[in-house]
């Protein structure tokens, strides 16, 4: 029974340890994104924060200026200057919602969306190339820790903006 007890300590701080681990490889894979980012935007004159904003449009649009300003964890008087200048460049349209007039939907236009895939290319093909060393058990086990790490990261960003 010592023996037993004695392990649990070490299975511990191996866990500790792992997390932080985890934790540390999510930072650099958060720079190195951003990297590509600046990368990507440089080559079709996006900001960084106009990026993100179309890539939230992407991702679950079409939105309100509202919803996405909430989503981006930005004020909506910035919002509106940020889809002044994607929509001046042609990366989304304002469109009227049928259903209220005066509401209005930010949705991306697909022919500039082409343009950030080919330019992502070389991430994606590499992230495929990856995905073939993992079973379909695994992948499903990332995918939802991914997830869930998105979400904690969308509930903290939240929290932050409302304070």
């Amino acid at each position: 029974m010592d023996f037993v007890l004695s392990q649990e300590p070490d299975a511990q701080r191996r866990r500790r340890r792992t997390g932080a681990d985890i934790k540390r490889a999510l930072r650099e894979l958060n720079n190195q994104v951003a990297l590509l980012n600046h990368q990507v935007g440089s080559r079709v004159d996006l900001r960084p924060v106009d990026l993100d904003c179309l890539d939230v449009i992407t991702l679950h649009g079409p939105l309100s200026p509202s919803e996405l300003a909430r989503r981006a964890g930005l004020h909506p008087a910035t919002m509106t200057g940020i889809l002044d200048r994607l929509e001046k460049n042609r990366w989304v349209v304002r469109e009227r919602d049928d259903g209220d007039r005066r509401a209005v939907r930010v949705r991306t236009l697909p022919d500039r969306a082409r343009e950030l895939f080919v330019l992502y290319g070389g991430m994606n093909e590499s992230m495929d190339d990856i995905f073939e060393d993992y079973t379909e058990e695994q992948l499903a086990t990332l995918a939802d820790f991914l997830q869930r790490a998105s979400t904690a990261g969308f509930d903290a960003t939240t929290a932050l903006a409302e304070l």
